[in-house]
């Protein structure tokens, strides 16, 4: 079986987020990278289904130089080769046009990513890439297990799980837990510098959306502390203030 698993470059969690050129672009500063959560389920779960298929496990990502860190980390997992695009990641149409791309050229059993980026959290790309390759998309994805040709998985849905049963090819958007994050061992880490990475030029797309500026959400205002023997002023405050009641 061939996977390919896609990986985003995104800042950490706890990074400060500021912007530059006139709020037109990220200031990376001082930012600390990481693969993406959603990602990382995916790449542990990928490794594992590599493992018990023998089949191979290739890493994709949508981006420039300063995300080949991220790649070898995903080599160091289990991981056999990469792929990496390079390019700015500017939009989800583009992204899922650069995975289509690649998975047309290689037809892949399964194409497995998080359910979502972190950074832009749009949450498309999986449907994106499904239509563009004309095979079904999930997301997100709780547990997954392959039989031969058929996959079978469990969906969250509004207020519940759908058990879905599905044949390959297929393009999964995964969460946790679908499995438990992998860490690269020593071993790993070593092998990852002598694994194949290709960077490729970006293909051409139409323009779908333009970016006209970031913008940080309001800062959040000074914490209230009222006596617990003033019931009364709290849910004035709630009413007035707070407009939650």
């Amino acid at each position: 079986m061939k996977i390919l698993v896609c990986i985003t470059n995104v800042p950490d969690t706890t990074a400060r987020i500021a912007f530059t050129d006139g709020n037109t672009r990220l200031d990376k500063t001082g930012v600390q990278y990481i693969i993406g959560p959603y990602d990382d389920y995916a790449l542990a779960r990928g490794v594992e289904l590599k493992e018990q298929t023998g089949g191979t496990l290739t890493v994709l990502n949508v981006g420039t130089g300063e995300g080949e860190q991220q790649i070898r980390k995903a080599l160091a997992i289990g991981a056999d080769d990469a792929i990496r695009i390079d390019a700015e990641p500017v939009d989800s149409f583009f992204v899922a046009e650069q995975i289509a791309h690649i998975a047309r050229q290689n037809q892949y059993d399964l194409i497995l990513m998080g359910r979502e980026s972190i950074d832009f959290n749009s949450g498309i790309v999986h449907g994106l890439v499904g239509e563009l390759l004309d095979i079904p998309s999930y997301s997100p994805v709780m547990k997954l297990d392959i039989e031969g040709g058929t996959a079978r998985f469990t969906r969250e849905i509004d207020g519940g799980k759908e058990f879905l049963q599905a044949s390959l090819p297929l393009v999964l958007g995964c969460q946790e837990p679908i499995a438990e994050w992998k860490i690269p061992n020593m071993r790993g880490i070593m092998t990852a510098r002598t694994k194949p990475l290709q960077v490729l030029p970006p293909v051409a797309t139409d323009e779908m959306s333009v970016l006209e500026r970031y913008e940080l959400p309001p800062a959040k205002g000074a914490c209230k502390m009222i006596p617990a023997d003033q019931a009364e002023t709290l849910i004035r405050l709630l009413k007035t203030e707070a407009k939650v009641l």
